[in-house]
């Protein structure tokens, strides 16, 4: 029996924080904590857990620094990131034409 394609699905992309910032990461290229935890309506510690996550996978880049004294963490996809995601959504293409046919 072939398994279905649903195994296929990245564990790390398949949350719905997750997907949340790559799916705003993927539009943008990169975005600030303060926009992705008000937009995805997370804590500051809930979101910080989740990039961290994608952190060490390399499918993000976070970056630190001050704009007028005060601390900026911007977030950014990379090409690690935009490929897992893409190959993400392939699969989930093909299991909704799958249910479809």
């Amino acid at each position: 029996m072939e398994e279905h394609l649903a195994i296929k699905l990245d564990k790390i992309l398949h949350q719905k924080a997750r997907l949340g910032i790559m799916s705003i990461l993927m539009v943008s290229q990169e975005a600030e904590f303060t926009d992705l935890k008000e937009k995805l309506k997370l804590t500051d510690g809930n979101l910080s857990t989740h990039l961290s996550l994608l952190e060490k996978e390399k499918f993000v880049k976070i970056r630190k620094k001050f704009v007028k004294k005060k601390p900026k963490t911007i977030c950014q996809i990379t090409e690690i990131g935009r490929s897992a995601f893409e190959e993400y959504l392939k699969y989930l293409e093909e299991i909704i034409r799958g249910v479809s046919e």
